[in-house]
């Protein structure tokens, strides 16, 4: 039993290093870093507007649109690697229809980018 707990003696240091060494640059950044908090850098960033208002106020949807959108394109890259990987592995007529059915994805996807590009959709002002 003990030669087998042995086998994990170097997983078990590795953790041990890797944790010791995420509490001190933790710490280190905690310590050394500045601190200069002022109003621009507490304020709310992420969609646009302050996260305690009222519920029932108005807000710009782009912000949506825009996430949205960098979502649709981010799963089609997604979807494009592993296709990628597969696609020298396929025998020849399985390859030709594989290539043909991507490309026909690509293509919906192009002419909906191209579609939210002359609607005006990436357009920030």
């Amino acid at each position: 039993m003990n030669a087998f707990l042995l086998q994990y003696l170097p997983i078990v240091i590795f953790l041990g290093i890797a944790a010791a060494l995420g509490v001190v640059f933790v710490l280190a950044g905690a310590t050394l870093g500045p601190t200069n908090p002022d109003a621009e850098k507490l304020s709310s960033y992420e969609c646009g507007f302050n996260a305690f208002d009222d519920a029932r106020m108005k807000f710009d949807v782009r912000f949506y649109l825009v996430s949205i959108l960098f979502i649709i394109f981010d799963l089609e890259v997604a979807f494009l690697f592993p296709w990628a990987v597969a696609l020298m592995k396929l025998p020849q007529a399985a390859g030709i229809f594989a290539f043909w059915s991507m490309m026909s994805f690509l293509g919906v996807l192009t002419i909906g980018f191209i579609y939210e590009w002359k609607k005006g959709a990436l357009e920030w002002e």
